[in-house]
């Protein structure tokens, strides 16, 4: 059974930083392809930012980039977002979200989804 949990969230001014934390059970981020969406009030899902599965490529939202870095740490299990420079537009709530399929490649199929923490961005 897969599940994916997230921490990190809370409470930042414009300006600040949080970090984001993905822990995952019966699956290892090693092999899989991993990614962030978030979810404002009012608005539709977004893509925020993916990862290879090796690592080596990453990608982002337009809105998010130069300020967020998504990485990992395969010992722990464990996927990050680093959200600098935070702005109110930012707040949202954030999803983990896993490939189905092990050593995927482009287009991601994200299946496994954790179940989201708040981030909330205050001026």
């Amino acid at each position: 059974q897969v599940q994916l949990v997230e921490s990190g969230g809370g409470l930042a001014q414009a300006g600040g930083s949080l970090r984001l934390s993905c822990t995952a059970s019966g699956l290892s981020f090693s092999s899989h392809n991993m990614g962030w969406f978030r979810q404002a009030p009012g608005k539709e899902r977004e893509f925020v930012a993916s990862m290879h599965w090796t690592g080596v490529n990453t990608n982002y939202a337009d809105s998010v980039k130069g300020r967020f870095t998504i990485s990992g740490d395969n010992a722990k299990n464990t996927v990050y977002l680093q959200m600098n420079s935070l702005k109110p537009e930012d707040t949202a709530v954030y999803s983990c979200t896993a490939d189905g399929l092990a050593f995927g490649s482009y287009p991601y199929n994200f299946r496994y989804w954790g179940q989201g923490i708040q981030v909330l961005v205050s001026s």
